[in-house]
């Protein structure tokens, strides 16, 4: 088999198209690291979760012909009072459970929610329209697309506003507050499970954001994000899962990583076997961190 010719604008335009589905992990990465934070568990439904959301775009903006980006900003409404709710009527009621009930919890969440795009939808597959025009452009000998640059700036901007908020308003230092210590915070007055259920939201709306950047590319399906949650999942252990921007670098990271591999080792980690390549990385860099690339490692009195 011929030996791939090394050059840097190929290698270049691996970098740029990885780091577009970089940001889809990322997104999704960032939603599961908000709840954990909260809960310290993952939200096996966060997926699902996306599923959902991307089908309520498609019927928004597909069936009831609103503009797209109308459908888009509505759809991230919808997501985060569905964020809140669920965890008000399913995860409240457990939240004082050991990690396993809520573990469970979110099992099941999972099932039911596929399931009930299944029931709505049907499991046929579907179009789902991109909001950013698939044209090129040249930058040097590197071709990009306008809609790798759209998720890029997408993603860059969610994560802004979140760090706003976080930073910069009272109710971020509340969710922060409650992700820490929610003991000493509702000494302090703090509402923390409100708190908790407004992080539920806020990661809905993210997992809202990867799945409408995932679905034009990948058809829309009840099962679309099954294996994005693997890569998602993933990209938080890489960078942290109690680090928010570790989760963002961890994605794009991994999505650099797998666009090269797939490029450059394809005989090895072609296709589906890409993912083998990334855990790799993951094993190499949690040797040396078990904390993450960003993580904080606890500490331990002996």
């Amino acid at each position: 088999m011929p030996l791939l010719t090394f050059t840097w604008s190929e290698f270049a335009q691996q970098i740029v198209s990885g780091l577009a589905t970089g940001c889809i992990y990322a997104s999704l990465a960032l939603a599961l690291v908000i709840i954990y934070r909260s809960t310290g568990v993952i939200n096996f439904a966060q997926g699902e979760m996306a599923t959902f959301s991307t089908f309520i775009a498609y019927w928004l903006i597909v069936e009831e012909g609103l503009p797209l980006w109308v459908g888009f900003f509505l759809t991230l409404v919808m997501s985060f009072v569905g964020g809140v709710l669920l965890e008000r009527v399913v995860i409240r009621p457990v939240e004082r459970a050991p990690v396993l009930t809520i573990v469970m919890v979110t099992l099941g969440l999972l099932i039911a929610i596929n399931g009930l795009v299944t029931w709505i939808w049907g499991g046929e597959t579907r179009t789902f329209p991109s909001a950013f025009s698939r044209r090129t452009i040249e930058i040097g000998d590197v071709v990009i697309s306008i809609q790798s640059l759209g998720f890029i700036a997408l993603t860059f901007g969610a994560v802004a506003l979140l760090y706003a908020l976080f930073r910069l308003t009272k109710v971020g230092l509340g969710l922060r507050a409650a992700a820490l210590n929610p003991d000493a915070s509702r000494l302090l007055g703090v509402r923390v499970s409100w708190m908790l259920a407004l992080g539920w939201g806020i990661a809905a709306a993210l997992g809202a954001v990867a799945g409408m950047m995932y679905a034009p590319d990948a058809q829309l399906d009840p099962n679309m994000m099954l294996g994005v949650l693997l890569y998602a999942f993933a990209a938080a252990v890489l960078g942290g899962l109690d680090s928010p921007v570790g989760a963002v670098v961890g994605g794009l990271v991994l999505g650099v990583v797998l666009n090269l591999l797939g490029r450059y080792a394809s005989e090895v980690f072609g296709g589906q076997m890409r993912i083998v390549g990334g855990l790799l990385v993951i094993l190499v860099v949690l040797f040396f961190r078990p904390a993450g690339l960003f993580g904080r490692a606890a500490a331990r009195r002996v």
